[in-house]
């Protein structure tokens, strides 16, 4: 296991606030926060900030606090948006 270093935290950090859209160019809402293995460094989730309509059909995972979390493993590019495959959430 590697200790994240400051390259890892600086692009986490980075994701904070990006528009969360479908493969298709559906609106999910906002990355809020992002949850990730301590140890590692590796990404779990992102915690979803100002969810819309669209995304609660999903029905996705939420947090102690109700907010959406969107699997990590389903983004597949990042850039000025978050794009994530629908087919990967569920």
């Amino acid at each position: 296991m590697t200790t994240p270093t400051e390259e890892d935290k600086k692009f986490s950090r980075a994701l904070i606030g990006k528009t969360v859209v479908t493969k298709s160019g559906k609106r999910f809402g906002e990355v809020g926060d992002i949850i990730f293995e301590v140890k590692s460094g590796e990404l779990i989730h992102l915690v979803l900030s100002n969810p819309t309509k669209y995304v609660e059909k999903f029905e996705l995972e939420k947090n102690k606090e109700s907010k959406i979390l969107i699997p990590y493993h389903s983004v597949i590019a990042v850039g000025d948006f978050m794009v994530v495959s629908e087919e990967e959430i569920v």
